[in-house]
């Protein structure tokens, strides 16, 4: 039976320190895990945060932990996904970046939140042009792709997803104010309807704004093509590491074969 190790880690901002980084990372290599997702401002500070920090701070920050992330990547075998700020010619953008033993690549998210109260749209560079498919690899024989959390909630990603036969969803996200239950309801539809394995990475943490604090809960999870929660972190630090696997993918799209009836009407 074919299988993938795959990991999520759960944590707050991390500093520049790589030590408490590291006691998670020799521990998942024990575990033979080869690919291990962050969620989102675990390598920047929060959004919220960032309206205050020098461009010149923010850029160090963002090198620093892609320095970190290359050489534990080389060190360890492993290939890590993280939500990443970058800046470049004074413009700040909204990234993923996806880092492996042997290359860099980077994913703009295409679509930010763009609320009153938590309006990324505004504060970041990110092009809002004519969308495309997620970042999508292999590894291990499976398909992977690379959606930006707030990107879940449409459906012209997923129809991507069907169509090159995801095998699996990294969702890094930053959740909060006690929408665990909404999450968890939408990312287990869509792994249902798509025939996949959706992994979540969710911060921790607090920010206040002044007149609200936000608390970010955790709650990442992997769930597989079944809709089903294998296993799921509460609100503490940790480290989730668990296998998927090739014929639990099979038999889902044996037997409800969603993606065949779209294929047969020429929908995908």
């Amino acid at each position: 039976m074919k299988s993938l190790i795959v990991g999520a880690l759960q944590l707050p901002t991390l500093g520049m320190n790589a030590t408490r980084l590291e006691f998670y990372l020799k521990n998942a290599a024990k575990r033979d895990t080869k690919l291990m997702l962050f969620g989102e401002y675990v390598l920047n500070h929060f959004f919220g945060e960032l309206k205050s920090m020098p461009l010149s701070m923010l850029k160090e920050q963002s090198a620093k932990h892609i320095e970190i992330l290359r050489r534990f990547s080389a060190e360890y075998d492993m290939t890590f996904v993280a939500p990443i700020v970058k800046v470049e010619k004074e413009k700040i953008y909204k990234k993923i970046v996806k880092i492996s033993p042997r290359s860099v690549h980077y994913y703009s998210q295409q679509i930010l939140i763009p609320y009153g109260h938590w309006n990324e749209k505004r504060f970041f560079d990110n092009e809002a042009g004519e969308l495309r498919e997620p970042m999508i690899f292999k590894i291990e024989g499976f398909r992977v792709a690379v959606m930006a959390g707030f990107e879940l909630h449409f459906d012209r990603f997923w129809r991507d997803i069907m169509k090159k036969r995801v095998d699996l969803v990294l969702l890094p996200t930053a959740s909060t104010f006690g929408s665990h239950c909404r999450w968890r309801e939408l990312i287990k539809s869509r792994a249902f309807l798509n025939g996949c394995y959706i992994l979540r990475a969710n911060r921790l943490g607090e920010y206040s704004d002044g007149e609200l604090k936000w608390r970010f809960y955790g709650d990442s999870m992997l769930v597989n093509p079944e809709g089903e929660v294998e296993m799921m972190l509460e609100d503490k630090e940790s480290m989730l590491i668990e296998p998927i696997d090739k014929e639990s993918l099979k038999e889902h799209r044996r037997a409800w074969q969603f993606d065949r009836e779209l294929r047969s009407r020429g929908e995908l």
